[in-house]
């Protein structure tokens, strides 16, 4: 069953818990899926849902025009299974992505029954591995433009004050210059997009899989190791032992390469830009976005700051 495609997103409203599981239930209904008892994850980019009935997962897309994105990362889960990549699969028998209410909805196999993630070192095999793959052209993956990434994010911040959007757009355009001007060192090709130790899980039978594939793209490999290091240099969400032997563990240091502030910046405001297009639906999204935007402005310490 598809339904309200081509819909805006003035039309079908904020993604909200509420509105979220209209569509969950409408489209476990049409999958032929029991929503009874489903446990909402998280409310982000999706809202995700493990099903109470069956080791499911429901992803409905925070962005109605992302139905491209979500086929692409249809089509990498399927690769990836085809070259026995550890990495969520999409559930069998069931259309994949649909468009639901105006969502776009995806349904994927649950890795286990509550949420245990994996560790840096095995982040670090699974990028390594990764990069090592060569990707078949039927892919069709587009080359990672960060700063177009960037400035459709700024344009999407929604309930933010004027003076933020402004200095926001500001600080991205310095970057946009810097960035056109690294030299970056590592191969350039297949990267996972979002790499972090929150998209490794444990799977039920042990081992460690990627999930979240929504931003394969061709990229410099550099921004697979760049969130990594600023979880430990920036936030202080890793530690120093962590984070060495994530370095250890992949064979390259992305803090020793002169790049690094420039796309630590950039990757920075990325997350800052994310929180503020949610401010409007998320209590702690609103109380979290000033914090950061305080923190740009002043130069001042990012260890409050919350993950999400």
């Amino acid at each position: 069953m598809i339904s309200g495609e081509g819909e805006s997103q003035g039309q079908i409203g904020e993604l909200t818990e509420a509105s979220a599981g209209v569509v969950l239930r409408e489209a476990c209904k049409a999958s032929g899926l029991d929503s009874s008892g489903a446990e909402l994850l998280r409310l982000g980019s999706h809202a995700v849902y493990r099903l109470g009935s069956a080791p499911v997962i429901v992803r409905i897309a925070r962005d109605p025009d992302s139905l491209k994105e979500m086929e692409r990362a249809v089509r990498v889960a399927r690769w990836l299974e085809s070259e026995d990549f550890p990495a969520t699969r999409v559930l069998a028998g069931v259309q994949q992505p649909s468009v639901i209410g105006g969502r776009i909805v995806t349904y994927w196999e649950s890795a286990q029954e509550s949420e245990e993630y994996a560790t840096v070192e095995e982040l670090a095999d699974l990028l390594r591995r990764l990069h090592w793959l060569e990707e078949p052209e039927t892919l069709r993956l587009p080359y990672f433009d960060p700063v177009a990434k960037l400035w459709k994010g700024l344009r999407a911040l929604d309930g933010v004050a004027e003076e933020d959007r402004e200095f926001l757009e500001e600080r991205a355009g310095k970057l946009a210059k810097e960035y056109d001007r690294l030299d970056f060192v590592l191969p350039f090709g297949l990267i996972h997009g979002d790499a972090n130790i929150g998209n490794v899980l444990r799977h039920r039978d042990g081992h460690p899989i990627m999930i979240d594939l929504d931003d394969f793209t061709l990229a410099p490999r550099e921004w697979d190791l760049i969130l990594t290091a600023i979880f430990y240099d920036r936030f202080g969400w890793h530690t120093r032992s962590e984070y060495e032997a994530f370095v250890y563990r992949y064979g390259f240091d992305v803090m020793n390469w002169p790049g690094y502030p420039v796309m630590a910046d950039l990757r920075e405001l990325m997350m800052v830009v994310w929180v503020g297009q949610q401010v409007s639906a998320s209590q702690k999204s609103a109380e979290e976005f000033p914090r950061r935007v305080n923190a740009l402005r002043t130069n001042g310490s990012r260890r409050d700051w919350r993950p999400f």
